[in-house]
Order: C-alpha cells, then structure tokens, then sequence
C-alpha cells in the first residue's frame, strides 16, 4: 500500500511539473481566470484523476501566480463541478456520481444534436472535427489511450463549434471536462475509446455527404452508446468499493 501511494505521490509531482510549461500562456496579464482555463484543460486531458488533491503550493510554483490568484480559479473550477474543497484538507479533483454521468448526457444530447441539427446547406465546416479524430488515429497508433480519449472529447467540443455560439463552446468546454472525470473508471480504456473513433469518422463522412439529419442520427445513437456504456462501469466501480 505503502509502495503505492508512493507512486501516485511520484506520478502527481510529475503532472504537477508539467504546468510550468503552462506558464508562458498566462503572459504579462495572469488571471485567475486564465488559470482556471489551464487547470480545466488538464483535466480534460486526463493529467489530474478524480480524487487527486491539487497544491497550492506546487501549482502555483508551477504557474507563477500568487495564492490568491489560485484560490480564486479553485473557486471558479469548484463552481463548474471540477474541484470540490474539503475543509482543513484542501482542493480535491471531483468525484463524479452516476446522477452526474446521466445529466452530463443529458446536457450532450441536447447541445450536441441540436448544433448539428441547426446546420444550414451544405458543405459543412468539418475542419477541425477531422483534425481530431486524425489526432485520434495517431494516438491509436501509438497505443497513447490518454491522448486518444483527449481526441475524442475534441472532436465534440468541434461538433459544438459547428452551431458558432461561443456561449455553447463555453458551456461545454466545462461538460468535457467533467466528462473526463468519468473516463477514469474504464479499465480498458483502449476497448472503451477506439470503437468510437470509428464513429466519429463515420459522422464526419455523414456531414461531408450534406447529410446532416444522418449525421444527427449517428450522434443520437453515439451518445445513448456511450452513456449505457459508462454508466454500467460506473455503478459497477462504485458497488465494488
């Protein structure tokens, strides 16, 4: 046991080291808010797992920005449903339940399919959805399942871009990064992520076609798939603990 906390202590100041290369973003204008942006952005990718605690100290050695300013994008993440504070323990990465699983596909479905459903005519702006399922194919390649589920969340955070609302993209900029919280439960996250790499090529083909009700179809079905999928791994977890 004690071997393995160990480790996790190991793999944690690693991620944390990461950040540093974050730094530069933040620029001359460091904003709590623009901090919140890049903690967000690594829980999408998978760097901080549900559960893990977030130091202040490290981080923001990391980031160059002061307590408060750290604070303050902790608070905005806790807000969104990312970070949970437990008193006299700190900042924790959130731990989803299966009522969130379900609302967060709840919220999917509807923002997802109704962007896809509001295309006009033809030919449809699919740029940045096939750079990310090409992402996702190099990831498969190179057995990166991290980066492959990381893919994956890009290609919908693009099917969004498609209605060219930024409050959507807002929105669900913070859905997928509580949805990567989940993907933590998958044991097998090559079975898991691969099958749907297929799908995603497979609405884009939908799109290229002009076919947008088709390719609403598939994303309709896409996403039941994944949320049955999920949700069933995720009950299963929690029963076992």
């Amino acid at each position: 046991m004690a071997g393995k906390v160990a480790k996790d202590d190991q793999r944690r100041l690693a991620e944390v080291s990461e950040l540093a290369g974050d730094r530069v973003l933040l620029g001359r204008s460091s904003t709590a808010e623009r901090v919140a942006d890049i903690l967000r952005d690594r829980i999408t990718e998978g760097y901080f797992p549900p559960g893990a605690r977030l130091s202040e100290e490290s981080i923001g050695g990391a980031l160059g920005v002061s307590r408060n300013t750290l604070r303050e994008a902790f608070r905005l993440l806790t807000h969104e449903r990312l970070l949970v504070h437990q008193l006299n323990r700190g900042v924790f990465v959130r731990i989803v339940t299966v009522a969130d699983l379900d609302d967060i596909y709840r919220v999917r479905t509807l923002v997802e399919c109704a962007a896809v459903r509001s295309l006009g005519e033809p030919p449809y702006p699919v740029g940045a959805m096939e750079a990310a399922v090409l992402a996702g194919e190099t990831a498969f390649e190179e057995r990166a399942w991290r980066d492959l589920g990381t893919a994956n969340l890009r290609f919908h955070q693009a099917v969004v871009g498609l209605a060219g609302s930024p409050r959507m993209d807002e929105l669900m900029r913070g859905v997928l990064a509580e949805l990567r919280l989940v993907f933590h439960v998958m044991d097998d996250p090559r079975r898991f992520h691969a099958p749907y790499l297929t799908r995603n090529r497979q609405i884009i083909e939908a799109l290229e076609a002009g076919e947008a009700a088709e390719a609403e179809r598939l994303l309709e079905s896409y996403l039941e798939d994944s949320r049955a999928q999920l949700s069933g791994a995720y009950a299963q977890r929690i029963a076992a603990r």
